[in-house]
């Protein structure tokens, strides 16, 4: 810290002096492959042996034999790599004889990730063919093509979209997951897509990690017994006619090992467990995958005692390949070999070395492959292990037929793409649904339903097939999608009124529960908004921290004496506790999918008064008494949930609840997600937002304000909802800023991938000086882009969304590990700005990077 810095913190605290330095130099950015703490020895003696050899079929291996006999180097270095479509292009292939391809998240045909099933099989098609060109001197290799298919064929709105694992978890039905993953795979090879990033066989110990919904439970039991039959219905039966036939795609096991481990659920953090844990809780789906043929496992991002898995020997050589007996490909994650000590994602000999058979270098294929072609020349890369991870890899594409399979066009036994959502798959779907839900409370036995009565359906999520589906459905984070993007699927909404309008009942949708004439009973539909990965990271389990609107409209109907069921949709437990009090019945609704009205199916009798559906899930998540009760899992020491494993109602249990506690236990100026910054009018815990100039800083919590020095004035005002933004004016007399400031949070993970700080706000009056937006990652430590074009080129008056990459402020010298204002707008001169939400987002594309 400079003597400066120092005077300055001292006297008027960190927001003070951020407004009062302007540019500092920045700080020396911390590199995300600094030195791990050493892991603890491995004893694979201790790990589940093999029991039945997999793979190895002996006209299989001689193919192999031949085929690498005829390789060239460069040949076999391309197997090992794959590319995104986003960056790599079919007449790419000509050039780089690569393996694989993916489209990852947000990628698309075209760069369109809302392109149609027909523009999915026209570009599956072109990669194939310019693979299997006959050129002098190359060996004929089919390109392998994954996606992640996560809980159905998400990245196409007319296919078939499932409950995620979550949901999946609680129907303890093993038939029903094997079907689902036939469905799964017929979907996707009507698309000629042949490889599944799926299923996941994370046990989440702590569920504020962002991925919690692609887990099937907390506990090992289910996830050990749901393994083999998702790999089967993807993938068929091993040893069988149905293995691998047309129809079936390659599956993932992933990710390997203990992502749903790590400390303070963090995504892409380091699981801080001994080894007998790992074994027991967090490998006990991989040996019934690698039991059911899986042909493929991704490793994980994150890290066992400090060692990051895509550098891990042990680990991926002599515990997965040799004691487990595993003889498919390891395919690691996103660029994640960027994170292991030593390497960048153009260079990273370490994680071939260690077991790692194809990395996903989404962005970094081109370098990367021209990097491992001259280790390999030098000596860095031993032949024997690229020999072996190329064995791996044409293995695979044996087994799943890729060599005997014409190109996906001509494909003439595989399901067209009109049977994508047909009546036959929806109907899994929709089983999944009905199956999936939990009845957490019936007061006074209001459910079922009947479909006779006069019924107000309420809330956001009624009908919005999108937050239904959650994240990894269309895009990365499952935002931004309409219905009519989703043809043939249902909302929660559409399923109430098909089962209500057949039994001469009245349905009334209002978003907002207002009604004319007073109904007999209110569905409120609310929850979660998509997310996916570290951006559904949460420091506490309170739904709503600080917005608490669902439970308004909840209230809202109580007091109008209105009989009220509530649907929860989410992708993990949460503190829920005044919604609960505030409603006659509750259903944990998970993240259905596609299929919507299989919600309605359980509410409603049938018009002939019986009941159609039971309740039949059951909780495999623990349910929390408080926000802060996690991790919170059945068998921990003192576990006291309010609803334990294996909870669930059924129509014949009394289903009376006592008030609940709510006391959240979230100590104040906590809780919330780091990733949203400013939205609904106020900065979220555990930001708080300031305006400054040179005298001084206040801390905003009213709505207007004046900064101490005159310089900036701030009111809040009406956008589409009341006081949902802020209006900010610089009157040109000195440096003024608008600070969202907070505890140091670490965005290293973000600012790795593609995520931005995404901005929406309408420009009131173009600066007239330089304007600048920084990130301040402590006393010495500060990124500044100058925004100032961007802002003069707006349409004033208009509102618009300017997203700005992490990597940006990463290049200009933020510490990113450290960051605590994510947010700073400052300038001299004159400005007017309203701002309604300021947040971390996706990049689909259309990411600026000004200049520092």
């Amino acid at each position: 810290m400079s003597k400066r810095t120092a005077r300055l913190t001292r006297a008027f605290g960190l927001v003070s002096a951020i407004a009062l330095l302007g540019t500092l130099p920045a700080g020396v950015a911390l590199s995300a492959n600094s030195p791990a703490t050493p892991a603890q020895t491995l004893h694979p003696e201790k790990w589940p042996a093999a029991q039945t050899p997999r793979l190895i079929d002996p006209a299989i291996e001689k193919k192999i034999d031949a085929l690498m006999a005829q390789m060239s180097l460069e040949e076999k270095v391309g197997q090992t790599i794959q590319g995104d479509i986003s960056t790599i292009k079919p007449e790419d292939l000509r050039k780089y004889p690569l393996g694989s391809i993916l489209a990852g998240g947000n990628s698309g045909p075209g760069g369109d990730d809302r392109a149609s099933a027909q523009a999915w099989l026209d570009l599956a098609d072109e990669f194939y063919r310019v693979s299997m060109e006959k050129k002098p001197g190359r060996v004929q290799i089919p390109v392998i093509f994954g996606v992640d298919a996560v809980h159905g064929h998400g990245n196409i709105g007319s296919a078939t979209i499932f409950p995620h694992n979550i949901g999946l978890g609680a129907t303890r039905d093993r038939d029903l997951l094997r079907r689902t993953g036939e469905v799964t795979a017929r979907e996707m090879a009507a698309t000629g897509i042949d490889w599944t990033f799926a299923p996941a066989l994370s046990v989440v110990r702590d569920d504020r990690w962002g991925r919690s919904y692609e887990g099937f439970s907390e506990d090992p039991e289910i996830v050990a017994a749901y393994a083999g039959a998702v790999v089967e219905g993807i993938q068929g039966v091993i040893g069988s006619k149905d293995w691998m036939k047309p129809g079936r795609t390659v599956a993932t096991a992933k990710h390997f090992l203990a992502d749903g481990g790590t400390d303070g659920g963090r995504d892409q953090g380091d699981a801080k467990i001994t080894e007998e844990e790992l074994i027991r809780l967090h490998n006990a789906g991989y040996p019934p995958a690698i039991d059911a043929g899986v042909l493929t496992i991704m490793t994980s991002f994150s890290s066992w005692q400090g060692i990051k898995h895509h550098g891990n020997k042990q680990l991926m050589t002599d515990v997965l390949k040799g004691r487990m007996g595993f003889n498919g490909f390891i395919v690691g994650d996103w660029n994640a070999h960027d994170q292991v000590p030593g390497c960048t994602k153009f260079n990273c000999p370490t994680s071939l070395i260690a077991g790692l058979d194809m990395y996903m270098a989404s962005d970094s294929w081109e370098l990367l492959y021209k990097n491992t072609l001259a280790q390999v020349k030098d000596g860095t890369i031993p032949m024997a292990r690229l020999d072996d991870a190329v064995r791996r890899i044409l293995r695979v594409k044996f087994h799943a037929g890729l060599f005997d399979k014409p190109a996906p066009k001509d494909r003439k036994d595989v399901p067209a793409i009109s049977t994508l959502g047909s009546a036959e798959n929806r109907a899994v779907g929709r089983e999944a649904v009905r199956k999936s839900l939990v009845l957490l409370k019936n007061q006074n036995n209001i459910l079922p339903l009947s479909p006779k009565a006069k019924v107000l359906v309420a809330g956001d999520g009624a009908d919005n097939i999108g937050k239904q589906a959650g994240g990894w459905t269309i895009s990365w984070q499952g935002t931004g999608n309409r219905n009519d993007e989703f043809p043939g699927a249902t909302s929660i909404l559409d399923g109430i009124k098909e089962a209500v309008g057949a039994a001469g009942g009245a349905v009334t949708y209002d978003k907002a529960g207002v009604f004319k004439d007073k109904p007999d009973v209110a569905i409120v539909v609310f929850g979660e908004e998509p997310y996916a990965e570290f951006q559904g990271d949460v420091e506490t389990l309170e739904y709503q921290p600080g917005d608490k609107s669902d439970l308004a409209l909840l209230k809202k109907l109580k007091a109008q004496g209105i009989p009220t069921v509530a649907v929860f949709l989410s992708g993990r437990p949460m503190w829920v506790n005044p919604e609960i009090n505030a409603s006659d019945a509750f259903v944990a609704a998970w993240l259905p999918g596609s299929e919507g009205n299989g919600v309605a199916d359980v509410l409603f009798k049938g018009a002939d008064g019986k009941v159609k559906y039971d309740f039949n899930g059951k909780l495999s998540f623990s349910w929390p008494k408080t926000a802060v009760q996690t991790p919170l899992n059945r068998g921990d020491a003192n576990y006291d949930p309010l609803f334990a494993y294996g909870y669930g109602l059924t129509y014949k249990d009394k289903g009376d609840l006592a008030a609940l506690s709510e006391n959240s236990g979230v100590p104040p100026g906590s809780g919330s997600s780091t990733g949203v910054f400013f939205r609904r009018g106020g900065a979220p815990a555990p930001w708080s937002l300031a305006i400054a100039d040179q005298v001084g800083d206040l801390r905003v919590t009213t709505t207007t304000g004046t900064s101490p020095g005159k310089v900036v004035d701030l009111k809040s005002v009406d956008v589409a909802a009341q006081e949902d933004a802020k209006q900010l004016t610089w009157n040109g007399t000195g440096r003024g800023s608008f600070i969202i400031s907070g505890r140091a949070v670490d965005l290293s993970r973000q600012s790795n991938g593609d995520v931005t700080l995404s901005l929406r706000y309408r420009v009131d009056q173009a600066p007239t000086g330089k304007a600048m937006l920084s990130m301040v990652c402590g006393p010495d430590c500060r990124a500044d882009l100058d925004l100032t074009k961007i802002l003069t080129d707006a349409k004033p008056g208009s509102f618009q969304t300017t997203k700005i990459s992490l990597k940006c402020f990463a290049a200009a010298g933020a510490r990113m590990a450290t960051i605590e204002a994510p947010v700073v707008i400052s300038t001299e001169g004159r400005l007017g700005l309203t701002v309604t939400d300021l947040k971390l987002d996706a990049d689909p594309g259309n990411a600026v990077c000004p200049a520092k």
